[in-house]
């Protein structure tokens, strides 16, 4: 069944959170490599206090298809593998939990490599 309210709830979410991005990038003098990791952490602070997980029901993929569900994903990870093997658990859990994100952006990126030639800005 087709749901148009939740549809755009996940995309104004996730717009906003994006929009927020680019008025970052606008107003500040902070890089974009910055900015991605300052979003990362939000990510991974927001799961360590237990309010990403709400958010994650509420909004759906619009918390979670930007940076911020990928330090979430990490931050999962090495809690869950930290409870379950330890401390060296804390240290290759989140590797553990993104793999399969990590291996497909890679990928893409190579084949998309391919058939683009990269240019420099003038």
């Amino acid at each position: 069944m087709f749901d148009f309210l939740m549809y755009l709830k996940v995309f104004l979410i996730g717009g906003t959170i994006c929009m927020l991005g680019q008025i970052l990038v606008i107003t500040t003098k902070m890089t974009s490599a910055r900015i991605l990791v300052t979003f990362l952490l939000l990510g991974v602070i927001l799961e360590c206090v237990g309010a990403f997980e709400p958010m994650k029901e509420f909004a759906g993929s619009g918390v979670t298809v930007p940076i911020m569900g990928f330090g979430y994903t990490l931050a999962k990870g090495a809690i869950i593998a930290g409870e379950q093997e330890g401390l060296l658990g804390v240290f290759v859990g989140g590797l553990k939990a993104a793999a399969g994100g990590i291996a497909v952006a890679v990928t893409m990126a190579f084949l998309v490599s391919l058939f683009f030639s990269s240019k420099t800005k003038k």
